[in-house]
C-alpha cells in the first residue's frame, strides 16, 4: 500500500469516528421546568387552606345569620368594612386612615424593639453560654422574667419613659429578649468540643472565636429563638397599643369596640394574622438561608 493510499484511509477513518468532544443532540432539552410537578405542589400547599377557609367561612355565615346573632356573619363583615377590606392605604386624617397604614406603624415599634432585643440577646446569650457558672445563676431568673405577660410591663415603662411611644418599644423588647438569649445559650453550650480544639489550635482571639465558630454553629438555636421571639413581639405591640393609644393597630381595635365596629375588629384581626404569619415566615426562610437547611422550618 503506497504512502497516499494509507493517508486516504486514515482520513476515511477519522471521519467515521465521532469526536470525543461532540455530544450527538438528542431533540430534547438540556434542562426544563417542571410545569407538572410545580402545580402539582402549588395544589398541595394552596388547595387545602382554601379549602379549610371556605369551610370556616360557611359555617360562620350559618351560625351568624341569625337576627339575634351576637356576631356578624361575614356578609355583613364584607358589607360593613368594605372601605378598609380592598383599600388598605387611604389616608383622611390622623386617626381615619387604612389598615394597611397602621400596621405599618406597629410594624416600624416591632423593627426598634426585636431589633435591640435580637442584637442583645445574642451577645448576652453568647455570654452566658460561654460560662457554666453564668447559666447556672442566671437561667433560673430568665425563666421566671419571661413568664411574665407583656402588658404587666407597661406600667413601669410608662413610668420609667413618660411616653407612649418608648414604653410600647420597651415592652416588645423585653417580652422577645428572652427566648432569644435562652436559645443562643443553649446553642453556645452544644458547641462541638472538636470546633473548640481547632479555635484553641488556630490561636483565635474571643472576636475571631465569637463570628468563625460560636455564631455558626448556634445558628440553628439562635433562628430558633429569633423566630419565637418575633411572634412575641408581634403580640406584645397589638396588646401595648389597646392601653397606649397612637394609630398602630391594636389602638385602632380598641377604638373600634368602643364605637361598637365588630365588622372593623374582625378586619384587622385578618390583617394582624396574616401580618405575624408572614414576620414568622420571613425569619424561617432567613434562618434556613444562613444554616443551610440546618433549621426546621
Amino acid at each position: 500500500m503506497t504512502a497516499l493510499a494509507k493517508k486516504e484511509k486514515v482520513s476515511a477513518v477519522a471521519a467515521a469516528k465521532p469526536a470525543a468532544n461532540i455530544v450527538p443532540f438528542s431533540g430534547k432539552p438540556v434542562s426544563r421546568i417542571d410545569f407538572r410537578q410545580i402545580g402539582k405542589t402549588t395544589l398541595r400547599n394552596v388547595v387545602p387552606p382554601l379549602v379549610v377557609l371556605a369551610l370556616i367561612l360557611l359555617v360562620w355565615q350559618v351560625l351568624c345569620s341569625s337576627p339575634g346573632a351576637s356576631l356578624p356573619s361575614p356578609h355583613v363583615v364584607w358589607q360593613e368594612s368594605y372601605d378598609l377590606i380592598v383599600s388598605p392605604f387611604f389616608y383622611n386624617g390622623s386617626q381615619d386612615i387604612g389598615l394597611g397604614l397602621r400596621v405599618f406603624v406597629s410594624l416600624q415599634r416591632v423593627a426598634y424593639g426585636f431589633g435591640l432585643a435580637a442584637v442583645t440577646g445574642v451577645i448576652v446569650g453568647a455570654i452566658i453560654g460561654q460560662s457554666v457558672w453564668a447559666m447556672r445563676g442566671l437561667d433560673p431568673i430568665f425563666q421566671v422574667l419571661r413568664t411574665v405577660p407583656p402588658l404587666a410591663w407597661l406600667p413601669l415603662s410608662l413610668a420609667a419613659f413618660q411616653d407612649s411611644n418608648p414604653s410600647a418599644i420597651f415592652v416588645i423588647f423585653i417580652t422577645s429578649i428572652w427566648p432569644v438569649i435562652i436559645n443562643t445559650a443553649v446553642g453556645v453550650r452544644n458547641i462541638p468540643q472538636d470546633y473548640r480544639n481547632v479555635a484553641q489550635v488556630l490561636r483565635l482571639n474571643q472576636i475571631e472565636f465569637f463570628f468563625k465558630i460560636m455564631l455558626p454553629s448556634a445558628a440553628p438555636y439562635i433562628f430558633t429563638g429569633l423566630r419565637i421571639g418575633i411572634g412575641l413581639s408581634w403580640l406584645a405591640i397589638v396588646a401595648a397599643e389597646m392601653l397606649t393609644g397612637g394609630v398602630g393597630i391594636g389602638f385602632f381595635i380598641w377604638d373600634a369596640w368602643n364605637s361598637s365596629r365588630l365588622p372593623d375588629i374582625i378586619v384587622a384581626l385578618a390583617y394582624i394574622g396574616v401580618v405575624g404569619f408572614a414576620l414568622d415566615k420571613l425569619v424561617a426562610a432567613l434562618g434556613k438561608l444562613v444554616t443551610r437547611g440546618a433549621m426546621a422550618s
